[in-house]
């Protein structure tokens, strides 16, 4: 098959690009290069099947060619990191729902099926842990910047959702629960990259707020591995996934582990939020998903744990 990944010289799109061209697919892949890069994808510029192009998805000529020439979409682009977003509120709005509604309404001409990466953002503020595909939404102020990417990322679902109600779009969303591994870089705030280099480098060890927030984070190459699943399976359409790993740990403990893990000397040092990243800024003391939707579909289940991710992590930087 012919696929098209809208933001394929991303840290994921770039992982997922690596898994359909080893199932013996055709892969195109469109960038614009502001927060993937084309180091992600070099190793791929000879692969006879792979086809990159640095746009974005605003250019709509470039795209509607791009989608006619693919049978399935995975739609990735999109603004991310929580330091960016705090910063650049604006562009993360614009970016994540113009972007997607430009990918829908092209893919709509041909009812190409589209798969839409949402995120465990959305969930919020909830308190339902672990969380469900149709659990309740609940979002902080307005006022509040940390929720504008939260807020983008709600409404690209319902859109997605709507094309599948009105207008028989066929639609997959998932929602990606902290994913890490190589390629990651922790230039908007990824919390592993910013640990491991840290502690590589002798540096202190910065974890914002009290440390006892929890996190659950899920291998790379297990989440494209789903995802490609996801599009081979007619009753994966029209509904909405956890992609994640159910294994918990407070980012005081992860930021021992990496310095256990490292053989660093590096002291762990505690940063407010404020300071961090804005006044007021507000954070989910739990992030856990609930998984029992995608494992009875396909059959997902996370292949590889937490010491694992940071030691391939560990290694990736290391070589660097």
């Amino acid at each position: 098959m012919d696929f098209l990944i809208t933001g394929g010289a991303g840290f994921i799109g770039s992982h997922l690009a690596d898994q359909l061209l080893r199932e013996g697919h055709r892969v195109f892949a469109l960038d614009n290069l502001s927060t993937g890069s084309i180091a992600n994808i070099a190793h791929l510029k000879s692969h006879p099947r792979f086809h990159y192009t640095i746009d974005t998805v605003s250019n709509e000529p470039v795209l509607a060619e791009m989608v006619d020439q693919c049978d399935v979409i995975f739609h990735l682009a999109a603004a991310v990191g929580v330091k960016l977003i705090v910063e650049a509120p604006v562009h993360t709005i614009e970016t994540n729902v113009h972007g997607t509604e430009v990918v829908l309404k092209h893919a709509n001409k041909k009812k190409k099926l589209v798969l839409i990466a949402s995120t465990s953002e959305v969930y919020g503020k909830s308190t339902s842990v672990p969380f469900g595909e149709d659990d309740d939404l609940v979002l902080g102020s307005t006022k509040k910047h940390r929720w504008a990417y939260a807020c983008s990322k709600a409404i690209d679902e319902f859109l997605a959702l709507a094309y599948w109600k009105e207008k028989k779009l066929p639609v997959i969303i998932v929602r990606l629960f902290n994913t890490v591994g190589p390629r990651q870089t922790g230039q908007y705030g990824m919390v592993i990259p910013n640990f491991v280099r840290q502690a590589l480098a002798g540096q202190p060890i910065t974890v914002f707020g009290d440390g006892t927030q929890t996190r659950s984070f899920t291998y790379v190459g297990d989440v494209v591995c789903a995802l490609a699943a996801l599009v081979r399976e007619p009753a994966a359409v029209g509904e909405v996934f956890n992609v994640g790993n159910t294994e918990e740990i407070s980012i005081r403990a992860l930021a021992e582990r990496v310095k256990q893990m490292t053989g660093s000397h590096s002291p762990i040092v505690t940063i407010p939020y404020d300071e961090a990243y804005e006044a007021g800024f507000e954070d989910m003391p739990r992030r856990v998903p609930d998984i029992a939707r995608i494992a009875a579909l396909i059959g997902y289940e996370p292949k590889v744990q937490l010491d694992e991710i940071l030691s391939r992590v560990i290694e990736y930087f290391r070589e660097r």
